[in-house]
C-alpha cells in the first residue's frame, strides 16, 4: 500500500520539471493525481506515464492566472476523484540576468500574476474543499531565492519572499481546522527553467562552486520531500520551508 493511498492531489505545472517528478511519485504512492499546465500534450504525456503504471490521473490544461481555470481544474478534481487532500502550488516562472532598474512594469507584473496571486488563486479554491474532507495538505515550491540574496534575481527572489510569508499565514490560520501549509525551497534542479544554464558548462561550474555539494539536483530529489510532507507521516509539520539545495543555504 502506497504512502498517499486513496489521496486526491491538484499538481500545478505538472507537465514537465519539479511538477512533472511530483506528479509521478504521487502517483507510485497510490495518489489520484491531476496535473495542471499550459500545454496540454505534455500534460497529456504525464496521464499516460501514470495510467501505463495503473495509476489514476487527469490533466486539466489552463493558466494558473485565469481565474476560470483555477476553479475548474479544482472541480474537475472533486468531481472526477471525489475529493481534494492535497494541492500542490508548483507552477511559476522567472526573469532572470536583469538588475531592478532594467526590469518593465510588465515583465514585474507578470511574475506576480503566475509566482503569488496564481498561488493565492490556487489556495482560494481548493481550502473549501479541503476543509469538506477534514483537512488537508498545501505545498508551495518555493526557492532559496526567497531566502538568500542571489545576483541577478531581485524580481524573482521578491516573488518567492512573498510565496514563503504565505505559507506561514496560511499554515497559522487553518491549523485547527487540519490544513497543513509547507514550503520547499530547491536550489539549482535539472529543470527545463535551469537548461540554459545546464547548458553552459563553464557558467555552470562558477554557479555550482556555492554549492557544498556536487552537481545540481535532480526532480526526485525535490520528489521525495512532497510525498512526506503531502502524506499522514507529516501531519504535526506545517508553516515550515525546507530547503532542497545541496547545502547552500547552511554557510
Amino acid at each position: 500500500m502506497g504512502r498517499l493511498e486513496r489521496k486526491v492531489v491538484l499538481v500545478t505545472g505538472g507537465g514537465a520539471g519539479i511538477g512533472a517528478g511530483i506528479a509521478l511519485a504521487f502517483a507510485r504512492e497510490g495518489a489520484a493525481v491531476v496535473v495542471t499546465g499550459r500545454r496540454k500534450q505534455v500534460l497529456e504525456q504525464i496521464v499516460r506515464q501514470i495510467e501505463q503504471a495503473k495509476g489514476r490521473a487527469l490533466a486539466v490544461p489552463g493558466d494558473v492566472t485565469d481565474e476560470t481555470h483555477v476553479r475548474s481544474a479544482v472541480s474537475q478534481a472533486v468531481r472526477t476523484f471525489g475529493k481534494l487532500d492535497v494541492l500542490v502550488n508548483n507552477a511559476g516562472i522567472g526573469e532572470f540576468g536583469k538588475l531592478i532598474h532594467e526590469m518593465d512594469d510588465r515583465s514585474w507584473q507578470t511574475l506576480l500574476d503566475v509566482n503569488v496571486t496564481g498561488v493565492f488563486r490556487f489556495i482560494r479554491a481548493a481550502v473549501p474543499e479541503m476543509l469538506k474532507a477534514g483537512g488537508g495538505s498545501i505545498i508551495n515550491i518555493s526557492s532559496i531565492a526567497g531566502s538568500a540574496g542571489l545576483p541577478l534575481n531581485a524580481a524573482y527572489s521578491a516573488t518567492k519572499g512573498a510565496m514563503d510569508a504565505l505559507t506561514r499565514s496560511v499554515a497559522i490560520d487553518y491549523a485547527k481546522q487540519k490544513i497543513r501549509c509547507n514550503a520547499i525551497s530547491p536550489g539549482l534542479i535539472e529543470t527545463p527553467m535551469a537548461e540554459p544554464l545546464i547548458q553552459h558548462p563553464e557558467r555552470l561550474a562558477e554557479v555550482m562552486q556555492a554549492y557544498p555539494m556536487d552537481g545540481p539536483g535532480k526532480p526526485e530529489d525535490v520528489a521525495y520531500l512532497a510525498v512526506y510532507l503531502a502524506s499522514d507521516e507529516s501531519k504535526w509539520v506545517t508553516g515550515t520551508n525546507i530547503p532542497v539545495d545541496g547545502g547552500l543555504l547552511a554557510h
